[in-house]
């Protein structure tokens, strides 16, 4: 379950939904991007129709061929968005376009995290369930 390979950015939803900005998870506040080695994430932040910046990604790319599998991304997020998948049949013919995962191909539902990783699954959703609790005893 542990087995790493390319990040996925986590929303809340089940498969075959796709991600709305209420389910989406990232908030881009760029620390991926900043713990990354080899630099391979971009973020752009969404901004509203007046310019003012919200805590969302309307861009969100990585170089999947720049990727190093460390899962510095995934260990860093605060936000528990972006988890390493296992996927790793990747190869084609070309590099430019495919190879460059933009939001769209790195979005996966927590229900397909849950399948895939439902050890990992378990002890998040424990936990939050725990700080949810803290925070409503306190007030």
């Amino acid at each position: 379950e542990r087995f790493r390979v390319l990040p996925v950015l986590i929303f809340d939803g089940k498969d075959g939904q796709s991600f709305t900005q209420e389910t989406e998870r990232c908030t881009a506040c760029g620390i991926c991007a900043k713990v990354c080695p080899p630099q391979c994430i971009w973020i752009v932040q969404a901004k509203d129709p007046q310019g003012k910046p919200l805590p969302k990604a309307s861009e969100f790319y990585i170089d999947v061929d720049v990727c190093m599998n460390c899962g510095f991304c995934a260990e860093y997020c605060p936000f528990d968005a972006i988890k390493m998948d296992h996927t790793f049949e990747l190869g084609s013919e070309e590099r430019k376009v495919s190879h460059i995962f933009d939001i769209q191909r790195l979005h996966v539902s927590t229900e397909y995290y849950a399948r895939t990783h439902p050890k990992a699954w378990a002890e998040e959703e424990s936990r939050r369930k725990a700080e949810t609790a803290k925070k409503a005893a306190r007030g």
